[in-house]
């Protein structure tokens, strides 16, 4: 293995050791100290790698947003329905939630409740276009099919995110009655039917 494939290995171990952490102990409560100890790698070692907290923060939310992204963009490129899509969209976000539960942890426990820490370098949504990007696509080729409704971009997004993230939350909360995954049908058509043309 050559040392730019070993390097880029160890910097992908430390962005999911970081994840994990961050999203269980929360951000202000983990340090770079208590990231390395669990790679069994020593604080000099890892600062080669992310000269801060702060920016390694901002590292893994472009890593979970281009992970989501890169997933939505495989369902874009299929020959399918909005409502289709849709479906899929739910169906792959729940599975995260289920299967990467600190992906979502860390979007709303570290991106969202730590503004401050984003604010220099991931204005906007600079640090999860990887995600937005894709649902932009997604919403341009449902209005341009005729089959979704030409709406603003933040309405639509509020609406999908909003349903997702509200059940994802009910999970976490531990107050549903079924698995998430078995809430996909009917939360892909009340999405479906609010953004419907």
């Amino acid at each position: 293995m050559k040392i730019a494939e070993k390097k880029a290995l160890k910097r992908e171990s430390i962005i999911q050791t970081a994840l994990q952490l961050f999203s269980s102990k929360g951000f202000h409560k983990t340090t770079i100290p208590d990231i390395a100890k669990k790679l069994h790698m020593s604080v000099g070692n890892l600062y080669n790698y992310f000269s801060s907290k702060d920016i390694l923060a901002k590292e893994i939310i472009k890593y979970t947003s281009n992970v989501l992204g890169e997933e939505i963009r495989e369902v874009n490129m299929l020959e399918i329905s909005a409502r289709e899509k849709i479906r899929k969209i739910v169906a792959l976000y729940f599975r995260m939630a289920e299967r990467h539960p600190e992906r979502i942890e860390y979007f709303l426990r570290v991106y969202l409740a730590n503004r401050e820490v984003f604010n220099d370098g991931c204005e906007g949504m600079t640090c999860v276009s990887g995600f937005v990007t894709e649902i932009m696509i997604f919403f341009d080729d449902g209005v341009s099919s005729g089959e979704l409704r030409d709406q603003d971009f933040f309405s639509a997004f509020g609406l999908f995110m909003g349903y997702l993230g509200g059940m994802v939350f009910l999970k976490g909360e531990e107050m549903l009655t079924k698995d998430i995954g078995q809430y996909t049908d009917d939360i892909s058509l009340n999405i479906y039917a609010a953004l419907k043309a």
